[in-house]
């Protein structure tokens, strides 16, 4: 079946939905292609390269609505380095984390297996529901994903009511930064890689840090710290509009091309509009098909830049999927540890609606075609 042929009427313009890396607009490969004689390759200590930190900053900042006095502090890695990061310099001593898929549970295990602090708490929940934080006296930093890459499941970024005073509360927004609304005032470190709604390439890590979290780094400067992985560093030479060592800079352009690509379409609310129009042409399709359903049954968990739908033990997705891909459809493949007979459809701000709605149409095909 990977042969069958679906009708060009029936494709996207762009066949791209992989849940990151994510689709990369046409215009922001031209800008980096304007800047190959000029700004790649070229020293990141000097005027042109420290700008364009700086527009990063400040564009996050504005798409974001960091309230008056967070940072934005940006570092080599992506949101795996920066859950090392978080674990020597912002967890004092004990943290509850919650995971509800694979992401939330390596945060989990790194900050296990750090020799220097408390076994942290762990709030679990069924692939496909939430986990929620639980106020817990004595517990000094919370932390969960905003959106889990892996599942499609969507949790708010809300600080738990009752926690300690001085706790704080860390949120990996790396699949939702860009195209979910939120509210930073409710989180202390929202965290994220530029690789998907943000329509870059990985290899750098972003944090949005609250005055507090900015205290908790200075309160564990003196302890000990890879070099690579210093958030005192990292803070003060994103505050000069550096990286502590050499940035990738074509992921700092492509990010810097489409956070002001999303801001003069009327920011993050705009985003967040689309990403919801998406959301809705996917789910109400699968609901609508006797052979497929959102994988999040709850439907205020349902994520709307990474849509996850079952389809039933009769179909082949893995026949599906490699028929779509023989016809330009790539990167709806559920997440490989998760196991399931499904389909995982990354719908960031890059990504119109009409083309989820293309993509719908081309399934159907495939599978009538199947039998």
């Amino acid at each position: 079946m990977s042969a069958l042929a679906i009708p060009r009427d029936l494709l996207p313009a762009d066949g791209r939905f992989g849940c990151g890396p994510s689709r990369i607009r046409p215009a922001q490969v031209d800008m980096l292609a304007a800047l190959g004689t000029t700004l790649l390759g070229t020293s990141h200590r000097q005027q042109p390269v420290r700008h364009l930190v700086g527009r990063a900053r400040e564009g996050l900042a504005a798409l974001l609505g960091a309230p008056e006095g967070y940072e934005v502090v940006l570092g080599n890695g992506g949101s795996t380095a920066f859950w090392d990061v978080a674990t020597f310099s912002l967890i004092r001593r004990t943290a509850q984390l919650a995971a509800c898929g694979e992401f939330g549970a390596k945060f989990a295990t790194a900050v296990a297996q750090a020799p220097f602090l408390d076994e942290p708490q762990v709030v679990t929940a069924e692939p496909g529901t939430r986990a929620v934080p639980v106020a817990t006296p004595g517990v000094d930093t919370y932390g969960w994903a905003h959106n889990e890459t892996s599942t499609g499941v969507l949790t708010p970024v809300v600080r738990p009511e009752g926690v300690d005073e001085d706790a704080l509360v860390l949120v990996d927004g790396t699949s939702a930064a860009g195209g979910v609304e939120v509210d930073l005032a409710e989180a202390d470190v929202y965290y994220f890689a530029p690789q998907k709604a943000l329509g870059s390439d990985g290899g750098l890590w972003f944090a949005v840090l609250s005055p507090a979290a900015v205290a908790r780094v200075e309160e564990l400067s003196s302890r000990w710290v890879p070099a690579s992985l210093s958030l005192p560093a990292a803070l003060a030479s994103s505050r000069k509009n550096e990286t502590v060592n050499t940035p990738a800079l074509a992921t700092l352009v492509l990010m810097v091309d489409q956070v002001e690509w999303l801001l003069d379409r009327g920011g993050l609310a705009w985003a967040a509009r689309r990403t919801a129009q998406s959301a809705s042409v996917l789910y109400d399709w699968a609901e609508q098909r006797e052979w497929a359903a959102p994988f999040v049954a709850e439907r205020a968990a349902r994520s709307p830049v990474v849509g996850t739908v079952d389809l039933d033990d009769r179909i082949d997705a893995t026949a599906v999927l490699a028929a779509l891909r023989a016809n330009g459809i790539v990167d709806v493949d559920p997440y490989r540890k998760l196991g399931r007979n499904q389909l995982r459809v990354g719908m960031f701000p890059s990504t119109p609606p009409e083309d989820v709605e293309a993509l719908t149409r081309c399934v159907d095909f495939v599978v009538e075609a199947l039998g």
